[in-house]
């Protein structure tokens, strides 16, 4: 295995959360599924990948405590989270250099192999990459996951949680992030943001995966590329309520 460097996004966006009250826990990241609580689940498995230093992005204090806690072979280091998850990562990135790849708290069900497998299927020359998984593997592997899905010329798309950064150009994806993060659950918006031919593409169906891709990195700068995986549990993070016990009926079969 090729040492990697990895960031754990456990910020928050500074609303109430219903899943940590749900949980009764100060911060999902404490959650407890399986023996083990969502940030420890993480962290295992990054740590199983190959992940040589891991930083986790957060102001929680018990969230900070646990992490002190953990025993791994990994490095293991608290980063101030920012404002919002785009502007953690651009921060998070500075922080422990480049190349990165960005996880977040919340991926429960994370296996090293999906990061391995994601690593190595990284094109050569992107500069930022970003894990999907097709539709139909989402549901196969968890029929009662309710997912948002990005609607494609070759199918229907869920995003993984799982994104590499190569190099200092990655940054410039940051702004663009950041316009994405309000429109995350409106794929149309997004497609709007690059104009009308993007747009009408997106509405017609006209569009692959890989050129709508390539053109919102083309409009930060930097050359993107989408990496499908064929874990459909992966597109499974816990967002919700609905979410935690789905991946406790998951974790308990």
């Amino acid at each position: 295995m090729t040492p990697f460097t990895a960031l754990v996004l456990a910020g928050s966006r500074g609303e109430p959360d219903a899943l940590s009250a749900y949980a009764d826990v100060s911060h999902k990241g404490l959650i407890q599924l399986g023996g083990q609580t969502l940030l420890e689940r993480v962290i295992r498995a990054l740590d199983a990948a190959g992940a040589s230093h891991i930083g986790v992005s957060t102001s929680d204090g018990g969230v900070i405590t646990a992490l002190g806690s953990l025993k791994t072979k990994t490095h293991l280091e608290a980063l101030p989270a920012s404002t919002s998850p785009s502007l953690s990562v651009g921060q998070g990135a500075r922080a422990l250099g480049l190349p990165v790849l960005v996880t977040t708290v919340d991926h429960a069900l994370l296996q090293p192999e999906w990061v391995q497998q994601f690593l190595a299927d990284i094109p050569a020359g992107a500069d930022v990459a970003a894990l999907l998984a097709p539709e139909a593997a989402v549901r196969a592997a968890a029929p009662d996951t309710i997912r948002s899905y990005m609607k494609f010329r070759d199918g229907r798309y869920s995003g993984c949680n799982l994104f590499y950064l190569r190099n200092e150009r990655a940054l410039r994806v940051i702004d663009l992030w950041r316009q994405v993060e309000a429109h995350r659950k409106q794929p149309w918006k997004i497609a709007a943001m690059l104009g009308p031919g993007m747009l009408v593409g997106y509405l017609l169906g006209r569009l692959t995966l890989d050129e709508a891709v390539r053109r919102l990195g083309r409009k930060a700068g930097v050359e993107a590329a989408a990496v499908r995986t064929p874990y459909g549990l992966a597109a499974v993070d816990v967002d919700k309520p609905a979410d935690l016990d789905l991946v406790r009926r998951l974790v308990e079969a």
